[in-house]
């Protein structure tokens, strides 16, 4: 008995290293969807990305980078009422103390100028949103992309939280937790097995 919970705890752990999804984790305003970073500006909708040319090359990313640098923000449109609208984009240090959970309410009242980073003035762009910031420090900022649609009583807004030189932990709290589990396990069936 104890050779087949061997055997079957060692097929789960080869299962568990070699297959499963990365673990994904929305929030802010850019969320993955169908393998695209879409965010939504109130009702309307564009793929999302970022690149960091000169230090990754053609890697797309949604939020986090992992270095700081020179940071090109593409947003292609998924909704033709962004192609009309006159789109800004505005990073600021993220004090919020929140993190990747700031949203748009935690910004609220606050003065962002002397926070800001970088500002792209409203522009029409009838393609294709671009922007190249040269971020030259790692930190938490906030992401601000406000739409400025005709006809629109007021300006739709999307917030993202992210990080620049962040590489994050990957998979080990996952495998280590899953490693935890079973050591735990394994501990449980041998107590039971000797009582």
């Amino acid at each position: 008995m104890s050779a087949g919970i061997h055997r079957l705890l060692g097929a789960a752990l080869t299962a568990a290293l070699l297959g499963g999804p990365a673990p994904a984790a929305a929030h802010g305003g850019v969320v993955l969807e169908d393998d695209l970073c879409v965010i939504k500006v109130g009702y309307l909708e564009g793929h999302f990305k970022i690149y960091l040319p000169r230090a990754r090359g053609h890697t797309e990313y949604c939020e986090d980078l992992p270095v700081a640098g020179e940071t090109l923000f593409v947003m292609e449109y998924l909704h033709e009422g962004l192609a009309r609208a006159p789109v800004e984009l505005r990073v600021v240090r993220n004090t919020t103390g929140l993190g990747r959970f700031a949203r748009a309410a935690d910004l609220e009242g606050l003065d962002l100028e002397p926070i800001t980073v970088f500002h792209r003035a409203p522009a029409v762009d009838p393609d294709v949103f671009t922007a190249v910031h040269q971020f030259t420090e790692p930190g938490e900022y906030v992401g601000i992309v406000t739409a400025h649609p005709d006809g629109a009583t007021r300006p739709y807004t999307a917030v993202f939280p992210f990080r620049v030189g962040f590489t994050g932990l990957g998979h080990w709290p996952w495998f280590m937790l899953f490693v935890l589990f079973l050591i735990g396990n394994l501990w449980f069936v041998r107590r039971r097995l000797a009582s």
